[in-house]
C-alpha cells in the first residue's frame, strides 16, 4: 500500500502490518496504540487458537497419557484438557513446535520436526490470509476504527508471495529492523534460553547437516535439542534479513529498532511511520 506521508496521517481508519523478528518490539508497540480504537490482531494468536489448536491438544494430550493418574481421568472423561494461549503467552505454539533432536531430552524425530513445521507453515499462512476479513470484522462488528496486525516472525519464511501481496492491499506495511544492538541481545538471549522456531526445509536441511558435521553427530537423536536451536539462531537472523527486506522494498516501510524506545504514544508511532514513508519516497 503505497501513499505519501500526509496520506497516511489523514487516513480516517489506519490498517498496519508490524513485521520484524520476534523480539524486535512488535507487540510492545502495538500495546502504544489505544486500546478502544486500534483492534490488535496478532498472527500467533490466531494460529494458536483457531489453525493448529486440535495439534497442540492432541500433543499435550498425548504427553498426559503417559502419566497413568491422569490416564485413567482421560480415558473416563473425569478432566478435560485445553490450552491458553493468549497475545502474551504463547508457550503452547512453542511446545508443539518443538526441538530436533535426542527423544531422552525431549527433542523430536527429524520426520515428526517437518511435520509439525509444516502444519506451522500452513496454519500461518492462513492466519495472514484472515486478516481482510477480521479488518471488516473489527469495524463492522466491534466498531474499531483502527487495526493493526501484529504479524509472526517467520512470516518472512513463508515463500508465498500471494499472502504477502494481500496483506499489502489491505494494509500498510512496516517493518521494525533490529540494530546491532539489539541483535546481539536476541542472539545472546536465544543462547540463553533457546525457544522453538519455524525454518524454511531449505534452510533446516542444510545447517542441521552443517551442525552435525561440526559437532561429530552421525544422528539425529543424538543431538541435544538446546545446542541446537542456540547454534542455529544466529544464522537463521541473518537469513531472514535480506528476506524482510526483499518484502519492504516492494511493500512496506522501514523504522529502526532503536527508534521505538522514545515511543510514548499513538502520536509519537504515527509521526515515525509517516517519516519512515517520507524517508522512503525521497
Amino acid at each position: 500500500m503505497d501513499m505519501t506521508p500526509q496520506q497516511f496521517l489523514d487516513w480516517k481508519t489506519k490498517r498496519i502490518t508490524l513485521l520484524g523478528m520476534s523480539g524486535v518490539g512488535k507487540t510492545t508497540l502495538s500495546s502504544k496504540l489505544p486500546a478502544d480504537q486500534w483492534f490488535h490482531y496478532s498472527g500467533d494468536y490466531r494460529i494458536g487458537t483457531k489453525y493448529m489448536e486440535e495439534h497442540i491438544l492432541d500433543n499435550i494430550k498425548k504427553q498426559a497419557m503417559d502419566v497413568p493418574f491422569l490416564r485413567d481421568l482421560l480415558l473416563t472423561d473425569s478432566i478435560y484438557i485445553c490450552s491458553n494461549v493468549t497475545v502474551n503467552n504463547l508457550a503452547p505454539i512453542a511446545t508443539f513446535l518443538g526441538k530436533i533432536g535426542n527423544s531422552d531430552l525431549g527433542g523430536l524425530s527429524l520426520d515428526e520436526f517437518k511435520r509439525r513445521q509444516k502444519l506451522h507453515r500452513e496454519a500461518e499462512m492462513k492466519a495472514m490470509r484472515d486478516v481482510p476479513s477480521f479488518i471488516h470484522k473489527a469495524r463492522d462488528i466491534y466498531g474499531y476504527q483502527h487495526f493493526v496486525n501484529d504479524a509472526g516472525g517467520s512470516i518472512c519464511e513463508l515463500d508465498d508471495e500471494a499472502t504477502i501481496k494481500a496483506l499489502a492491499e489491505h494494509t500498510l506495511i512496516v517493518y521494525i529492523k533490529a540494530s546491532p544492538k539489539q541483535e546481539s541481545m536476541l542472539i545472546e538471549r536465544a543462547r540463553k534460553d533457546p525457544k522453538p522456531l519455524y525454518y524454511r526445509e531449505q534452510f533446516l536441511d542444510e545447517h542441521l547437516a552443517l551442525f552435525m558435521k561440526d559437532h561429530g553427530f552421525n544422528h539425529v537423536d543424538q543431538i541435544p535439542p538446546d545446542e541446537f536451536v542456540s547454534w542455529v539462531f544466529p544464522y537463521l537472523f541473518h537469513a531472514r534479513i535480506p528476506r524482510y527486506q526483499d518484502i519492504v522494498d516492494q511493500y512496506g516501510y522501514t523504522i529502526e529498532s532503536d527508534t521505538i524506545l522514545n515511543i510514548a504514544n499513538e502520536s509519537d508511532l504515527l509521526a515515525l511511520i509517516a517519516d519512515a514513508i517520507a524517508d522512503k519516497t525521497v
